[in-house]
């Protein structure tokens, strides 16, 4: 692995804790609940996209393992399919739209990293999509699991 992948790595996750505190989680038991066809592949990849960011948040912290393990190196070999699908798979349901938005955020963790009145006129644009997205997605799943349509 580069130094530069590490990095982005490092970027990455060093500013989802940030980006997590402003979206609403992922529940997998909610989603389970109210999973359709329709929308199951792209939930699937958002579970395995979680679990694998997951992983690499926990790699990085382990300070004796300096952020440039193997195991870093293979899950980071496993996140690239994983986020290409989820570029690749159209989105066809709100819940979709969650995956895709959760993404978005994720590679432009870096957004989250000031005040949203200091970004820039397109990061801002970007940033307030992305919670808007997941912000839907959310009371729409709410609204879903206490039986409303």
């Amino acid at each position: 692995m580069s130094q530069a992948d590490s990095s982005d790595a490092s970027n990455h996750l060093g500013a989802q804790s940030t980006v997590e505190g402003s979206l609403p989680s992922l529940s997998n038991a909610r989603r389970e609940d109210n999973v359709s066809d329709d929308d199951s592949a792209l939930i699937s990849l958002g579970q395995q996209f979680g679990e694998t960011v997951a992983e690499l948040q926990m790699l990085l912290g382990q300070p004796e393992k300096g952020g440039h393990s193997e195991e870093l190196e293979a899950a980071l070999a496993r996140l690239e399919p994983i986020e290409r699908a989820i570029m690749a798979t159209t989105a066809k349901t709100v819940a979709d739209l969650e995956v895709k938005a959760r993404h978005a955020a994720y590679v432009m963790s870096e957004q989250w990293n000031a005040p949203i009145d200091r970004l820039d006129w397109d990061a801002r644009a970007a940033r307030l999509l992305i919670e808007n997205v997941c912000n839907i997605a959310r009371a729409s799943a709410e609204k879903l699991s206490r039986g409303g349509k």
